[in-house]
C-alpha cells in the first residue's frame, strides 16, 4: 500500500536554500508547500499560522528562529516535528526535538525529517492523552496541550500506525540509491563525522548535534556499519597526515575512537527500539532483514 505523502513547510528566506531542500526531499515520501518567506515582509509565525492545519513537519532556516520568533510560535501552539537548517551551535533553536542540518549536509534532508518526525512522536508528545479532558488553554511545554495531542494523532493517522512508530522506506537505503546520489551522500556523510569529530571534545554540544544527524541518516539509510567504520578511519588518517605535515603531535588521535564507540552506541540503541517488543528474537541469517522492513521508535 503507498503511504501517504506528508506535508512539509519551507520555512525558507533563500531561494538556493529552498531549491536545494526541495531536490533533497524525496517525492513519494512528502509534499512540500512554500509559506513564501522570499518576500521579508512575510512573517515566520503568521505565515505559519495560516497553514496550521495543513502542515506536519517544517524545515526552517536557523535565522528565522530569533528570540521574539520562537516566544511567538511557542505561545501560539506551532510546535511541529522540525528539520533546522543551519550551524551545529549545540543550542536548542525552536524545540527540544528539532533536528539540526548544516546547508552543506543537505543531502541527508529526507533522513533527518523521518527522524524529527519520530523523535516527536516518541518524546515530544508523549504525555499528552485525549482523555485528560483538558482544553485548548492547557499549557504543556509551553503549547496548548489539544493542539499538540490534535498534531500527534494526525500525524499517526497519516502515517497508518497506532503507535509512535515509523517506518524506514526501502526505496531510500544507500544501497537502492542510483550511483550518483550514493556518492553524493557519503559525500555529505562525511562532512558530517568531520563536524562531529572537530567538535567532539572543543564544542561537545555542537557534537552531539552532528552526532546525531550522522545517526539519523545512517539508520534511515541503511548505512552499513563498515562503512561507518571507513568514514571514520578515512578522516582520522587525513588529521593524521596533516599533523605530520605541520610538525604536530599526532598521539591525542587515538582519543576520537570515543567518537566512533558513541556513533555506534547510537545506532546500536535506534537498531534496539527497531525491533517490535512482542516480537521473539529472530536467528541471525533473518535478523538483517527484520531490521530493513521494521518499525522505530527513536
Amino acid at each position: 500500500m503507498t503511504r501517504p505523502a506528508l506535508t512539509i513547510a519551507l520555512l525558507l528566506r533563500s531561494p538556493e536554500l529552498e531549491s536545494a531542500c526541495c531536490q533533497w526531499l524525496p517525492g513519494n515520501r512528502y509534499t512540500q508547500v512554500d509559506l513564501g518567506l522570499e518576500d521579508s515582509a512575510v512573517d515566520v509565525v503568521s505565515a505559519l499560522e495560516r497553514q496550521r492545519e495543513a502542515v506536519d513537519a517544517v524545515v526552517i532556516e536557523q535565522s528565522l528562529l530569533q528570540d521574539k520568533t520562537r516566544e511567538d510560535l511557542l505561545a501560539r501552539g506551532l510546535l511541529f516535528p522540525a528539520v533546522v537548517v543551519g550551524e551545529l551551535m549545540g543550542r536548542v533553536d525552536y524545540h527540544p526535538e528539532e533536528v539540526h542540518l548544516p546547508d552543506d549536509q543537505l543531502e541527508q534532508l529526507g533522513y533527518n525529517v523521518d527522524a524529527a518526525i519520530s523523535r516527536f512522536l516518541r518524546h515530544g508528545q508523549k504525555d499528552i492523552r485525549p482523555e485528560d479532558g483538558s482544553t485548548e488553554s492547557d499549557q504543556v511545554g509551553g503549547q496548548p496541550e489539544g493542539r499538540a495531542w490534535k498534531l500527534s494523532s494526525r500525524l499517526q493517522e497519516r502515517l497508518g500506525y497506532l503507535g509512535v512508530f515509523y517506518k524506514r522506506d526501502p526505496s531510500r537505503f544507500l544501497a537502492n540509491l542510483p550511483p550518483h546520489e550514493q556518492r553524493e551522500l557519503l559525500q555529505s556523510l562525511q562532512r558530517t563525522y568531520r563536524d562531529l569529530l572537530i567538535g567532539y571534545f572543543r564544542d561537545p554540544a555542537a557534537a552531539n548535534q552532528a552526532l546525531e544527524s550522522f545517526v539519523n541518516t545512517a539508520f534511515f539509510g541503511d548505512l552499513p556499519i563498515t562503512q561507518t567504520v571507513e568514514i571514520h578511519m578515512n578522516l582520522i588518517d587525513d588529521f593524521w597526515k596533516q599533523l605530520r605535515l605541520e610538525g604536530h603531535k599526532d598521539d591525542f588521535l587515538q582519543d576520537y575512537r570515543l567518537a566512533l564507540l558513541d556513533v555506534m552506541a547510537h545506532l546500536c540503541e535506534m537498531y534496539r527500539r527497531s525491533v517490535p517488543g512482542d516480537i521473539p528474537l529472530a536467528s541471525a541469517g533473518s535478523k538483517r532483514r527484520q531490521l530493513q522492513d521494521s518499525e522505530v521508535i527513536l
